[in-house]
């Protein structure tokens, strides 16, 4: 069976006047297939099924299908498990199988769809590098946040793409925007999501916490879909070639600076060309749907739990930090951040100490120490701690048995002789 797409061609071709041979000639098939198609007469995709053997593959297509439906598995894949479920054919028909699908899937047309005021944003993030007069390339992360409705952006270029800074970077979009949308799209970005199990994806759990904090649903698009967020993809390409191109970079504060400055006075008032409409105008319109920021903002630390020894140290990144002794054998939480570690126990701050410069550090405190030494020293003079034999006191003081009075022997004598009554 030939293609939809063969099929068309053969019937076009036809119309135009070409022979059989010629058709197939341009079309690569046989003579014979056009000639079948043709006197047929049957609408583009409508074969005969008379004596039509099904394919060995047919009861698994489902299968592979749903399979692919859910995520770009490879034909190997799917081939090793549909023969676990009885398949016999050939690895060749499954592959042609799955390339068709997929074609098909990628062939699929979407609706371009346009959001409420305040109801979405689309993150995303690119690569921006600058080649320094050594030859030395740097390379900077570009932050963006793209409002549904008004397409108002803020972006910034940041110089690592760690959980930290893509938190920082939502609060100050948050803030730049005048608010906070109902959700926010991504794509399957190792900070939003940790994996997919059966198509539905698993948010990081920290991510998970800031977005509860900022009253916002995050949303992961489909895998291997970029369409589906191009109102954040367009702009990137956008900011690299109105702003970046050509722009003779100093310094990454002065860069973000002069950044703020285009958006506000060029991108974020140009006019747009799928609504034709100025992206302030619009953005005036969708600031009072957006959510206001909560008055504290997220502590985007470093967040571990970490169990305290009984030398009353404490291991993180291979260094080790002192606590207070009364906190041995429990598990305190550590906030690390710009260099900074401070310890919880609870809502008690323990201490905060700079992160070690050095693996393997020791990092000591001086009152605590001498809270060890007092300790230590009052353990030792406590008569009840570690004293061994302890139900042997009583053999040695009197305070386990009644005292037996010291008598000669003759004074029992006259008992067994009956010259004295046993009862007096």
């Amino acid at each position: 069976m030939k293609t939809w797409e063969v099929q068309m061609d053969i019937f076009a071709l036809r119309r135009q006047g070409f022979s059989f041979r010629t058709i197939a000639h341009k079309l690569g098939i046989h003579r014979e297939t056009v000639k079948k198609y043709l006197q047929e007469n049957r609408p583009p995709g409508e074969l005969r099924r008379e004596n039509h053997k099904e394919s060995i593959l047919a009861p698994f297509q489902q299968t592979i299908e749903d399979f692919l439906h859910q995520d770009n598995y490879r034909s190997t894949w799917l081939y090793n498990q549909i023969l676990k479920m009885g398949y016999s054919g050939g690895y060749d028909t499954v592959k042609n199988f799955v390339r068709s699908i997929k074609s098909r899937l990628q062939r699929q047309a979407y609706i371009r769809f346009e959001t409420i005021p305040g109801f979405q944003a689309q993150v995303d993030w690119a690569d921006f590098q600058v080649i320094q007069s050594s030859a030395l390339v740097l390379t900077f992360y570009l932050f963006i946040m793209v409002l549904g409705f008004s397409r108002a952006i803020y972006a910034e270029l940041l110089t690592s793409c760690t959980m930290q800074a893509f938190m920082e970077a939502h609060m100050r979009a948050f803030q730049y925007l005048g608010g906070v949308p109902m959700e926010i799209l991504y794509d399957n970005m190792k900070h939003v999501v940790t994996d997919r199990k059966q198509g539905k994806a698993n948010f990081n759990i920290e991510f998970s916490h800031f977005a509860h904090h900022y009253a916002f649903k995050p949303l992961a698009s489909p895998p291997y879909s970029p369409w589906v967020k191009g109102k954040v993809e367009r702009p990137v390409d956008y900011i690299r070639e109105s702003f970046w191109r050509g722009y003779p970079f100093h310094s990454l504060e002065t860069t973000n600076s002069d950044l703020l400055d285009w958006l506000t006075q060029t991108a974020n008032c140009r006019i747009h060309g799928t609504y034709h409409q100025g992206v302030n105008i619009r953005w005036d319109q969708e600031r009072p749907s957006l959510n206001p920021c909560p008055a504290l903002g997220y502590d985007t630390s470093i967040k571990v739990y970490r169990k305290v020894y009984k030398d009353c140290m404490i291991s993180y990144n291979a260094s080790h930090y002192q606590l207070p002794a009364d906190v041995v054998g429990q598990k305190v939480l550590l906030k690390v951040k710009d260099g900074s570690i401070r310890f919880y126990d609870d809502q008690r701050l323990l201490a905060t100490y700079d992160e070690a410069a050095d693996k393997g550090s020791w990092v000591m405190n001086v009152p605590f120490t001498e809270q060890l030494l007092q300790s230590r020293k009052q353990h030792k003079t406590n008569p009840y701690v570690k004293v061994k034999a302890r139900a042997t006191r009583g053999l040695v003081d009197g305070s386990l048995f009644a005292q037996v009075a010291n008598r000669p022997l003759s004074f029992y004598d006259q008992f067994a002789q009956g010259g004295a009554s046993w009862n007096n």
